[in-house]
């Protein structure tokens, strides 16, 4: 497992990360997630039914990108293979809604959906500072 320097471990504070999974037809998808850092491991909460879960499932390759709010020539990129277990409690959900204002994420999924807990244990990471 590769471990996140010291210089880039503030970006994991950061308010939200773009994470790319892979596609059926081969392409990469991106979305906007929330997510909490857990020592060299970040963690996201994601919709059963959504895209992304499913990209995970099928291929577990995914890459977590965080850019500095404060310094656009900064960021740190995380590789790795994403682990997907349930959270059907909303143990985890509960979680990253407080880091985020004490959002409730139930009231973002419809009747019959459930949660995951989308752990990324990155194997590559590149932290990057294009203003030095």
């Amino acid at each position: 497992m590769a471990t996140i320097p010291d210089s880039h471990r503030d970006l994991l504070d950061a308010p939200v990360a773009t994470l790319a999974t892979v596609g059926a037809d081969g392409r990469p998808q991106l979305s906007a997630v929330w997510f909490l850092a857990d020592g060299d491991n970040v963690r996201v909460s994601l919709n059963t039914s959504r895209q992304k879960t499913k990209n995970l499932k099928a291929n577990p390759a995914a890459t977590l990108f965080i850019l500095d709010p404060a310094n656009p020539a900064r960021y740190i990129e995380l590789r790795g293979d994403a682990q997907v277990a349930p959270d059907d409690d909303y143990a985890f959900a509960d979680q990253v809604g407080a880091k985020y204002g004490g959002v409730d994420l139930r009231t973002m999924d419809q009747p019959g959906q459930s949660r995951v807990v989308v752990t990324i244990a990155p194997v590559r990471v590149n932290a990057v500072d294009m203003s030095r």
